[in-house]
């Protein structure tokens, strides 16, 4: 099959397991007919699909990633004054790393906002039906929502990564507190903890809790790597840790903050 037959396939095998989308029309432009397929996926409860969809899915997305190109971690280079991070601005499941971390929210099942701008819908279509399903085997085994600070772990499935890394950050509503910082701090340590006893030697976070969580980006950046740093040195860690930005804001402030 071709991409374009791959897209078609799907989006038909989809349409087919969802009845009450069965009237929508398929386009015919190509990146028409992606926006649909993603939108599917994204409103899809966490059900199984036969093998043959997961071999198809599995191939698309692979291409797909490959087409956008992949980065290996470990030619990023390291801050000039701190060898231990690193930061780079681009698409994070493009990032081929032990781990790669995502912005997720209590119910830890992804976004089912059709093709949403946010992390947590990214990682998710990019990863394939197969996480939505892992995050919810692991949050019907946990029985409740996920507590803002902690943080879960799942096979990366079709992401260059081995794992992600899920944590829900805190939500700002009016002005930070303290508890708010503590628990932002607490998703990275999470993360990292987590990572470490995966045999992890590669991370990748996100800017947990900004965007549409509304933590301020400076001070979020501010409390990502002082929280880093101190985990490194107290554990003697010789894990490299990427801070993954989209915006242009937060790629200066990151890139102020590790000159200090």
């Amino acid at each position: 099959m071709t991409q374009q037959d791959r897209c078609l396939w799907l989006i038909r095998a989809l349409l087919k397991d969802m009845p009450q989308y069965s009237e929508i029309t398929i386009p015919s432009l190509p990146e028409r007919r992606w926006q649909l397929l993603r939108s599917l996926m994204n409103v899809r409860p966490p059900m199984p699909m036969p093998e043959e969809f997961y071999q198809v899915q599995n191939e698309f997305l692979q291409e797909m990633t490959e087409e956008k190109g992949v980065v290996d971690a470990e030619e990023l280079m390291p801050s000039m004054k701190e060898k231990r991070l690193a930061i780079w601005q681009g698409d994070i499941t493009t990032l081929r790393c032990d781990a790669i971390v995502n912005a997720a929210n209590s119910q830890m099942l992804g976004c089912f906002s059709p093709c949403h701008g946010c992390i947590d819908n990214i990682i998710h279509t990019m990863a394939g039906i197969q996480l939505r399903l892992a995050c919810d085997q692991l949050m019907q085994a946990q029985g409740h929502e996920e507590p803002t600070g902690q943080a879960k772990i799942t096979p990366g499935f079709n992401l260059p990564a081995r794992y992600v890394l899920h944590t829900v950050g805190p939500i700002i509503d009016d002005e930070v507190t303290e508890e708010d910082e503590r628990l932002l701090a607490s998703c990275y340590r999470s993360c990292l903890t987590l990572a470490s006893e995966n045999g992890c030697q590669s991370i990748a976070f996100c800017c947990i809790s900004t965007g549409v969580f509304m933590f301020p980006n400076q001070r979020a950046a501010e409390i990502a790597v002082s929280t880093v740093r101190d985990w490194l040195d107290e554990t003697g860690s010789q894990m490299k840790v990427i801070f993954n930005m989209y915006k242009d804001l937060d790629l200066q402030i990151y890139q102020q903050l590790l000159e200090r």
